[in-house]
């Protein structure tokens, strides 16, 4: 069975499990509109959208708080959700955001990796459910080995409206030797 909250630990990020108290460190990384520009959910910089996806998060008992490893700030979060044990099993990774200030750095590259390779111990398969408008997103999935599937999902957002996704996966086959591996 995945812990779906483990402590993981790299060179530059660590990540724990999210907490009550971690909610002014993580509203204040949230708080800028300009991560939120291109996701489904653009208003979630605001406190009450933060604070429904905040609250959301600490429920679903597999959230990570993202601190960097040199100063122990919070600078984002994560999560895992989802879990299917059939067929060898899935999880979907996903809701992560980071502050700009780590965008373009080893930072989303490691956090993936730690979070891959501690699923993919466990389950067969990850799954990445990403806005088809997202293209930073996309991109990202794209360079560390995801591969877009013919599958494709709807959500329905809070505001009622339904915002098409777009699903990539990594296997454990397409993790081992693959960009992320060490």
């Amino acid at each position: 069975m995945l812990d779906c909250q483990p402590v993981l630990e790299g060179e530059h990020v660590r990540l724990r499990p999210l907490r009550a108290d971690d909610w002014d460190a993580l509203f204040a990384v949230a708080s800028d509109p300009l991560i939120w520009a291109q996701h489904p959910a653009h208003d979630r910089w605001q406190e009450p959208v933060f604070r429904a996806f905040f609250d959301d998060a600490l429920a679903n008992m597999g959230a990570l708080a993202v601190l960097d490893a040199a100063t122990g700030a919070v600078i984002g979060s994560s999560r895992f959700q989802g879990l299917d044990e059939a067929d060898g099993g899935s999880v979907e990774i996903g809701w992560t955001f980071l502050a700009r200030s780590h965008w373009g750095t080893r930072t989303n590259p490691e956090m993936k990796r730690l979070m891959l390779a501690h699923a993919l111990a466990s389950v067969a398969e990850v799954r990445f459910l990403v806005g088809e408008t997202n293209i930073r997103s996309r991109r990202a999935l794209e360079k560390i080995g995801a591969r877009l599937t013919a599958r494709r999902e709807e959500r329905i957002m809070a505001d009622g409206a339904v915002i098409p996704h777009l699903t990539y996966v990594i296997t454990r086959e397409d993790f081992v030797g693959g960009p992320l591996a060490d």
